[in-house]
């Protein structure tokens, strides 16, 4: 492997949307992000920049703002950022699948070309404090009331970057006598609603990322509402399913320069390494072919023209093997890196602990291949 970007075997049109991208690059470096700028600001800047060349939402439809092109284009894009050890694409694309395909044509057209552009930063308000990667046990509830409007009340956790957010996709109950997975409906939320709280949670790397929402009393209008009542459950599934995909989230060629990195210093270092961390690191070169292997696999799908499915739990449950491998060992590889300018290796593997979460927990990924892949179970509640 090598610290060029993943041979996906791109169709004739992809690689020329790669060399444009490279060139696009050339001409507009990746800004410096300015002192004590909190990380979302700073990616923010960079979300603009790219989405006034023209390369965010690349697959979305041009009326609403994207170019009409594939997911594959995306996906392109972000392997090339990776390969630079740049910061991704904004990671909006699962947001948008989901409002594309349960928004009214009215929402599309308002929310995503603001959505697309960074004008409305958005995050999602699913998780809560009893009801993490179980969201069918959510107790967050939306009453409707005679005009068609809904006041809410509930409280969400792990929403990522909220206090720079100015929407949420949220997910309520408004249902109390319908199955868990028939009462959940989505809504756009603005956040500076009245009755909304935010209050960010410090986590162990030092980043305030995850955040509580508190939502008493918010009133929400009948035309905020994403589909039907009801619908907001296979509106989550379709906003996870990309969520968890490596081919979506631009993991891979950042995986790969690590382990490149590590394959590099066991040659370098060979008979000084011991042959237990030979051994590791061989693990991780492992993991990272097998979790390439499965997105070369995602890639002829997308190109079948298949949208991203349940099988997406597998791909979670080996990059959150893969990441978690990788950084550990790589600590032991890099101890100067713990601290200090360096220390963006133990960051990360701090970040990592939370792959077996976020997303949906490894347990509830397992459970989904079991019901929705292997068809173990009828999944008639799912």
């Amino acid at each position: 492997m090598t610290e060029d970007p993943l041979d996906f075997g791109d169709p004739a049109d992809l690689e020329r949307l790669r060399t444009a991208f490279r060139a696009w690059l050339a001409e507009h470096p990746l800004p410096e992000r300015l002192p004590d700028e909190p990380l979302p600001v700073f990616l923010h800047r960079w979300h603009r920049l790219l989405h006034s060349g023209g390369w965010v939402g690349l697959d979305v439809p041009e009326v609403y703002g994207g170019r009409g092109l594939t997911s594959l284009h995306q996906v392109a894009v972000s392997d090339e950022l990776g390969a630079r050890g740049a910061p991704g694409v904004p990671r909006v694309g699962y947001l948008a699948h989901a409002l594309l395909e349960f928004a009214s044509e009215d929402q599309r057209r308002r929310l995503l070309p603001r959505m697309l552009a960074g004008d409305d930063v958005w995050c999602q308000g699913f998780s809560e404090p009893g009801a993490g990667s179980d969201l069918a046990g959510m107790s967050t509830y939306a009453a409707r009331h005679d005009d068609g409007h809904y006041t809410v009340r509930g409280q969400k956790l792990w929403t990522s970057y909220a206090q720079y957010s100015d929407r949420c996709l949220l997910l309520a109950r408004t249902d109390r006598t319908a199955r868990p997975h028939a009462s959940v409906t989505a809504f756009a939320l603005p956040l500076d609603r009245p009755g909304v709280t935010v209050r960010p949670l410090r986590a162990a790397n030092g980043d305030d990322e995850f955040c509580e929402l508190f939502l008493d009393d918010v009133r929400l209008e009948e035309s905020e509402r994403i589909g039907a009542e009801g619908d907001g459950w296979a509106l989550a599934m379709t906003t996870v399913s990309y969520e968890r995909n490596a081919l979506d989230t631009g993991h891979l060629s950042k995986y790969g320069l690590l382990v490149e990195r590590l394959r590099r210093t066991a040659h370098e270092r060979r008979g000084e390494l011991p042959d237990g961390l030979l051994s590791e690191i061989g693990r991780c070169v492992v993991d990272y072919e097998v979790l390439l292997a499965h997105a070369r696999r995602r890639i002829a799908e997308r190109l079948a023209g298949q949208p991203a499915g349940p099988e997406s739990s597998v791909d979670k449950l080996l990059m959150t093997r893969a990441e978690q491998r990788l950084y550990a060992t790589a600590l032991k590889v890099f101890p100067q890196e713990v601290h200090g300018p360096g220390g963006d290796v133990f960051a990360q593997y701090l970040y990592s602990r939370a792959a077996s979460v976020y997303g949906g927990t490894s347990q509830i990924q397992r459970n989904i291949i079991a019901q929705r892949v292997l068809r173990l179970t009828d999944g008639a509640d799912r």
